[in-house]
């Protein structure tokens, strides 16, 4: 990890993830910004996400609505909004510019009008880069990566970073590998072309099902 007095702007950030690395801060009140290039990468092999079986009977009971990008300052919000978090002021200026320029996405979960749950992420060539995720209702945040795989599977992107492992992302089929083989699959993904908003939402839960047979 490094500190970097250098002034951010959205093209630093994105020539920042086409080499593997990623900012963060200490704190939400810290306006230092420091780089992170992990010896242990996570990522979801998009092959082979896993839904357990109580997962799969709340994706039937089509509880929530999915949507897309339609409350994107509203998912990095909520993602920020625990006790500890690395999201300063900064870096949520610096993602909705990424957003207003289509380099970052938001996936949300919502129950009627009410967003509960969500996740954000980075795009680049056939990578995605996720940044974070957050929940307000139990199993929110699953039903969230369960879809978002699901769309980076239909729309063509070969990568999906998650930084970091937590036991939550194990869970569901997350992995960790060396930072030289995370190297080579994004050098791979970068040269190939994905689009996040091309894939329309499914009809039903069920189709994401279908799409996916690491069912448990």
């Amino acid at each position: 990890m490094a500190k970097d007095d250098t002034i951010l702007t959205p093209e630093l950030l994105l020539n920042a993830y086409a080499s593997g690395v990623f900012p963060m801060a200490e704190t939400r009140d810290d306006p230092e910004i420091f780089w992170v290039d992990p010896r242990r990468r996570g990522i979801f092999p998009l092959d082979k996400f896993h839904i357990s079986r109580s997962l799969a009977r709340r994706l039937r009971r089509e509880e929530f609505s999915i949507r897309i990008n339609s409350d994107f300052a509203g998912v990095v919000q909520g993602c920020a909004d625990r006790e500890e978090t690395w999201i300063n002021d900064e870096i949520f200026f610096l993602y909705s510019q990424l957003h207003a320029l289509g380099f970052a996405h938001s996936l949300e979960v919502y129950e009627g009008d009410i967003l509960v749950g969500g996740v954000y992420g980075v795009t680049l060539g056939g990578a995605f880069f996720g940044e974070s995720m957050f929940s307000r209702r139990t199993d929110a945040s699953k039903i969230a990566l369960a879809y978002l795989v699901d769309r980076l599977n239909l729309a063509g992107f070969s990568l999906f970073d998650t930084q970091f492992i937590t036991p939550h992302l194990a869970s569901l089929g997350a992995i960790e590998i060396p930072r030289a083989q995370y190297h080579r699959l994004l050098e791979d993904a970068l040269e190939h072309d994905a689009d996040f908003t091309d894939p329309p939402l499914p009809a039903s839960a069920q189709e994401v099902l279908q799409r996916n047979t690491h069912t448990s």
